[in-house]
């Protein structure tokens, strides 16, 4: 039964691994891109994450036996009109890492004040199956950026995105505590729902 197969579309270790922490216990076997090196790249041209999120769902869904989730995720920041956006992975160029990217936003940032710093992190989640969109669900979460990196755990520029309630940065949560509050979980934790009502009825 295909539904009994979920093809995670991301080759980011750190995406894989928190979804499939967010997914744990369907009773679903959950692969990623990394199993499937052959099934090709999709490249991101959309202007939205909505944009993106649909068509790596469809583009993988129509390769792919059983169930397709994708998802495309970024930061905004207010004072720099929305950006990085949907180019976040890739904001500081084509060889972007992690540190390069955060090197970038905090120069652009270096003189704007702290109560102008505030930011958000946006996630939209598709799930696909041969060819057509089930199900799309978006999280959000937010912040502010700080001025220098804090933390060790995490991945993008969870080092510097400051969540207030807690008073610590994205990296300095635990993943258990991370994933209760951050955009991927709230979108996943929607479809998770939809996967238990989906697997319900087969």
């Amino acid at each position: 039964m295909t539904e009994r197969q979920l093809l995670v579309a991301t080759t980011n270790p750190g995406k894989a691994k928190e979804i499939k922490k967010l997914l744990a216990g369907l009773n679903i076997r959950i692969e990623s891109l990394s199993d499937y090196p052959h099934l090709g790249q999709f490249e991101e041209k959309g202007s939205t994450f909505e944009e993106n999120s649909r068509g790596k769902a469809m583009f993988y869904s129509q390769k792919y036996p059983g169930l397709v989730l994708a998802e495309d995720s970024g930061l905004e920041v207010e004072a720099l009109q929305g950006k990085p956006g949907v180019f976040s992975a890739r904001f500081s160029g084509s060889r972007a890492t992690d540190e390069k990217n955060i090197k970038k936003l905090l120069k652009l940032m270096k003189n704007i004040p702290d109560k102008e710093r505030k930011a958000r992190f946006i996630c939209v989640v598709s799930l696909a199956r041969q060819g057509k969109i089930l199900k799309v669900y978006r999280g959000e979460l937010r912040g502010r950026i700080l001025p220098e990196p804090r933390g060790q755990n995490g991945f993008g520029y969870d080092p510097v995105f400051f969540y207030p309630p807690f008073r610590k940065t994205l990296a300095e949560l635990t993943t258990e505590e991370k994933n209760k509050i951050s955009h991927r979980g709230r979108a996943l934790k929607k479809m998770r729902a939809y996967l238990e009502k989906l697997r319900a009825k087969n």
